[in-house]
């Protein structure tokens, strides 16, 4: 997650709140594809979590953020005297550290997913570069494969803290989900407000086929945990005010105003005065723009309150100034590349969206949450409204690629974004998922050990 946004503009009106999100619309000219995605660092001698200080000798999450700035160039981002993330110039990406040291590139908005793949391929060249020094490595999997809780470190960041502190309250897989999870996510634009109803409303209905497909975290704790993707099984018991499917999005008349409601009413985690984060857990948006807020008797919201907040709400698609595609594991970099594919083919095209909407709009509420419920442990053997997750993503794959073809966005060999999408239809076509493949190599060449991962899928 990037650093969070400052602007002390006060808020005086719930249509404020509206206008801030309204103000992303773009004509479709102008969309962008805005790629973020997570990675564990570990140290190669012993396969150990990596500190933010180090360990003895051994460089740390410190000595990495400092070598990537003097390697780019990009501005610090300072907490408490803490490096803990780089911004790049101009509002071109930046490198964050997310609670248990999980290294994040949040990509610079850019116009093709060629662009997409040059930037990761970029990223991981210097990454490793600066890292190899310090015997440090890196794997991009759902969940950590091997580490306890209590061998995860933690990074010093204020929010983090007040999160940590408040997600035992209100779920058992908080912490789990913040310091042993790892995704890959896509943000992309709208061009107003209907399109992004019908956006929002077929990315959270088809959230769990890409979670299906994507899903890479069979292990946890160096067994197998009976999952696909553990990592979306955690957050259905994470904070449930604040993630899931969003019923609401479906009714008749929804509306910037509809997610504006919802989002009022979702626990806050803090406000940040200057460099300080208060802790205001458990009370309501509603309060502090009413100025009533108990923590803070007499603040008033701003900007950067309502955009920080927006922040801290995990549904499995949110929405900001764009929307966010929340649904996937981390994975091997083909599979980085091909979920931002996968959701610009569906949405980036009117007749793939078109298509998408009349596939899932017959889906139920009850439907759509079963589907949640079924896929962390079955992936593509789920079923929804009597067919298969499997058959449905080759149906949705199979528009994903056909809008991508008609994008007709061709890279210096002529070659166009449909390539990107064929590790997903490879996964597809065999019903076999990443996690599959690992937890059947877990039972026969690596003998029933997790270590393998970390040299298999190095990256």
């Amino acid at each position: 997650m990037a650093r969070d946004v400052s602007d002390s503009t006060p808020i005086a009106s719930k249509s404020e709140l509206i206008g801030w999100i309204a103000a992303g619309e773009k004509p479709r000219s102008a969309f962008r594809i805005g790629t973020e995605h997570e990675k564990f660092p570990f140290y190669r001698a012993d396969i150990g979590a990596v500190p933010y200080d180090g360990r003895g000798a051994a460089g740390g999450i410190r000595h990495l953020l400092e070598g990537m700035q003097q390697r780019l160039g990009w501005e610090p981002i300072i907490d408490d005297g803490h490096i803990i993330g780089l911004a790049g110039p101009e509002g071109g990406g930046a490198i964050s550290l997310e609670p248990g040291g999980q290294f994040e590139l949040s990509g610079a908005p850019v116009e093709t997913l060629h662009e997409t793949a040059a930037e990761l391929a970029a990223h991981l060249a210097d990454v490793k570069a600066v890292a190899e020094p310090h015997g440090i490595g890196f794997l991009a999997l759902g969940h950590s494969p091997l580490w306890t809780r209590e061998q995860t470190p933690v990074m010093p960041k204020g929010r983090y803290r007040i999160m940590a502190n408040y997600m035992p309250k209100v779920g058992t897989r908080g912490l789990d989900m913040m310091f042993r999870t790892c995704t890959v996510q896509v943000n992309l634009d709208f061009a107003d407000e209907a399109d992004m109803v019908k956006k929002l409303r077929v990315s959270i209905a088809l959230q769990p086929i890409a979670t299906a497909l994507f899903a890479s975290s069979p292990f946890t704790e160096g067994k197998l945990n009976g999952f696909q993707s553990v990592r979306s099984e955690i957050w259905r018991d994470t904070d449930n005010a604040r993630s899931g499917m969003l019923p609401f999005v479906f009714d008749e008349g929804m509306s910037y105003e509809g997610y504006v409601d919802w989002a009022l009413d979702v626990p806050m985690y803090f406000v940040k005065r200057g460099p300080v984060y208060h802790d205001v857990t458990g009370a309501s948006f509603r309060d502090l723009l009413a100025g009533r807020l108990p923590q803070l008797p007499g603040e008033h919201a701003t900007m950067s309150d309502w955009a920080n907040h927006l922040s801290t709400l995990f549904p499995e698609v949110r929405l900001k100034r764009f929307l966010e595609m929340r649904g996937a594991d981390a994975g091997p970099p083909a599979l980085l590349n091909a979920l931002p594919a996968f959701w610009v083919g569906l949405l980036y095209d009117q007749v793939a969206l078109d298509s998408a909407w009349d596939l899932v709009k017959v889906w139920s509420t009850e439907d759509r949450q079963g589907l949640r419920d079924a896929v962390p442990a079955a992936g593509l053997s789920a079923t929804v409204a009597g067919r298969s997750v499997r058959e449905i993503a080759q149906q949705v794959l199979e528009l994903s690629r056909a809008g991508l073809a008609r994008r007709a966005r061709l890279n210096g060999k002529g070659q166009d974004e449909t390539r990107f999408l064929d590790p997903v239809l490879a996964i597809a076509e065999s019903g076999r998922s990443l996690a599959q493949d690992l937890a059947d190599r877990y039972r026969g060449e690596w003998h029933e050990r997790v270590e393998p991962v970390f040299k298999d899928l190095l990256i």
